[in-house]
C-alpha cells in the first residue's frame, strides 16, 4: 500500500514538473508572433485573421491560444467573462462530480484551436517535428504543440480524476498518417466532415471495452462521399466578396434506408456541447445533415447518440439546456462533453449548473 501511495505521489510530481517545463524556443517564438497578429487585429476591430493559402482564423481563438494560464488565480486576467465565472476548473470538476453521482461517465473532449493543428497557416516559422518518427509502426514524428496552456490544464484535470481525451496529439498523428485529409475548414471556425469522422474514430477507440456497449442494439450504416461548396462563418465575417468559397469533402452517414441517423433521446450516450456537435449534423445554417460528429459516432458505435448542442457557448448554456430536461441524466452511461477550447477564456463564463438532483 505504501509503495502504491508513493508511486502515485511521484507520478503527480512528475506531471507537475512536466507542466512547469518551459516550452521549446520555436513555440515561444510562434506564440509571440501570433500575439502581435492578435493585437493588430483587435486594434483594427477585425474578427478574422487571414492566414496563408486562403486559410482564415477567428481572432478570439488566436487570442485564447496566446492568453497564458487561464485557471485559478490567473483566470480573471486571461478570461473575458465576468470575474466570478472566469475560472473553468470549478465548473468542470462540479459537473464531473454530478455525473459520477448519477453513475455516468463523463468524457471531457475539448476541441483544439484550428491554429493548434495548422500553426503553419497562421505564422512562420511554425514548430516542426524534431525527429523523423517510425512510419512503419504508425508512430509519425509530431511537432511540439503550440496550445501549451490547454495541455497543462488538461493534465491538471486528469490529476483531479476527470476523464479527459486530449485530441491534439491524436489529431497530429492523424494528420501525419492521412496527409490528404483536411480536418478543419479553411474558412469556418469548425472542423470539417473529415475531422468529425477522425474524432469519432478516436473517441470510439477510447471507449473500446466498455461492457455496457455490447448490450445496446446495433444498426448498420454506410458512408456516402460527396463534395460541398462551403460558405463558412469566417468567410462571412471577413466580408471579402472576392474571396472564393472553399470546397470540402462531405462524408455522410446513412442507414439501410439511406437516411442519416436520427438523434436518439434514449441513447446511453449523450453528446453535449457547442455548434461543433451540430455542424454537418443538423442542417440549415450548420451546412449539412448526416455528416457531423454525432453521425460518425453512430457509425463507429453502431447506434445513434443523444445530442444536446447549442449554437454558441458550450461551457454553461449547454448544461442549462441539459438541466431543463429535468431527468438527472437518467438512462445515460456516458456524457461526451465536446466544446471549443477557446471557451476557456472567450465565452460567457463557467457557472456551476445543478444538472443532477
Amino acid at each position: 500500500m505504501r509503495l502504491l501511495v508513493l508511486g502515485l505521489i511521484l507520478t503527480l510530481i512528475a506531471m507537475s514538473l512536466a507542466t512547469m517545463a518551459a516550452p521549446p524556443a520555436c513555440v515561444t517564438a510562434w506564440l509571440n508572433q501570433v500575439k502581435t497578429i492578435v493585437e493588430a487585429a483587435e486594434a483594427a476591430g477585425r474578427h478574422v485573421v487571414a492566414g496563408t493559402d486562403g486559410w482564415l482564423f477567428f481572432t478570439a481563438e488566436l487570442r485564447h491560444i496566446t492568453a497564458g494560464r487561464f485557471w485559478g488565480p490567473d483566470a480573471v486576467a486571461a478570461s473575458r467573462a465576468k470575474p466570478e465565472y472566469a475560472d473553468p476548473l470549478p465548473a468542470i470538476l462540479d459537473f464531473d462530480a454530478q455525473c459520477k453521482k448519477a453513475g455516468v461517465e463523463l468524457l471531457f473532449v475539448p476541441i483544439p484551436e484550428k491554429a493548434a493543428l495548422y500553426p503553419e497557416k497562421v505564422a512562420q516559422p511554425a514548430p516542426r517535428p524534431e525527429a523523423e518518427g517510425d512510419q512503419e509502426n504508425n508512430k509519425p514524428a509530431l511537432p511540439p504543440r503550440v496550445d501549451i496552456w490547454d495541455a497543462e490544464f488538461l493534465q491538471l484535470l486528469k490529476a483531479k480524476g476527470v476523464h479527459v481525451l486530449d485530441l491534439v496529439p491524436e489529431l497530429q498523428k492523424w494528420q501525419r498518417l492521412h496527409p490528404d485529409q483536411r480536418l478543419w475548414c479553411k474558412q469556418d471556425t469548425h472542423w470539417s466532415s473529415q475531422g468529425c469522422a477522425a474524432v469519432a474514430e478516436i473517441i470510439a477507440r477510447a471507449l473500446k471495452g466498455r461492457p455496457w456497449l455490447r448490450s445496446v442494439p446495433k444498426h448498420t450504416y454506410h458512408l456516402q462521399r460527396s463534395e460541398l461548396e462551403l460558405f463558412g462563418d469566417l468567410h462571412a465575417l471577413a466580408g471579402d466578396e472576392e474571396l472564393p468559397k472553399e470546397r470540402i469533402t462531405l462524408l455522410t452517414v446513412l442507414d439501410a434506408n439511406n437516411k442519416p441517423p436520427a438523434d436518439w433521446r434514449q441513447s446511453p450516450v449523450l453528446l453535449l456541447g457547442d455548434s461543433h456537435c451540430l455542424i454537418f449534423h443538423s442542417g440549415g445554417d450548420m451546412q449539412a445533415r448526416g455528416a457531423g460528429l454525432a453521425d460518425h459516432l453512430a457509425l463507429k458505435l453502431g447506434f445513434p447518440v443523444d445530442v444536446v448542442g447549442v449554437r454558441g457557448s458550450g461551457a454553461t448554456p449547454c448544461r442549462i439546456n441539459l438541466l431543463r430536461r429535468g431527468d438527472s441524466l437518467a438512462g445515460k452511461k456516458l456524457v461526451i462533453w465536446c466544446l471549443s477550447a477557446r471557451e476557456y477564456t472567450q465565452g460567457q463564463g463557467w457557472r456551476k449548473v445543478p444538472v443532477v438532483k
